[in-house]
């Protein structure tokens, strides 16, 4: 099944400042963090890679796992980017190919 909508979370560096959110397009959503389209907390602090996402049905699903994710001990985030991602890479590029 293909996911429609996505969770994320997006690090300014490897252990930097997180941000944890939710989209029906994660491709473009991550360019418009990376760009600064939006004004707010990522772009004030830099928070532009993408170091873990899951993939979901619904949106509902994917605003329902970001809300939890939100109200995690720091740790417990670090620990679920590190699990998918240890190298903390910068996932972008390859959500198109």
């Amino acid at each position: 099944m293909r996911s429609e909508s996505h969770c994320y979370i997006l690090a300014s560096q490897r252990n930097g400042t997180l941000y944890t959110g939710s989209t029906t397009d994660l491709a473009r959503r991550v360019w418009e963090h990376k760009n600064g389209i939006v004004p707010g907390f990522t772009r004030e602090y830099g928070v532009a890679w993408l170091v873990w996402y899951e993939g979901y049905s619904h949106i509902a699903l994917a605003r329902q796992r970001e809300y939890s994710i939100k109200r995690w001990r720091r740790a417990w985030k670090l620990e679920l980017i590190e699990t998918f991602n240890p190298d903390w890479r910068d996932l972008y590029n390859n959500l198109n190919g």
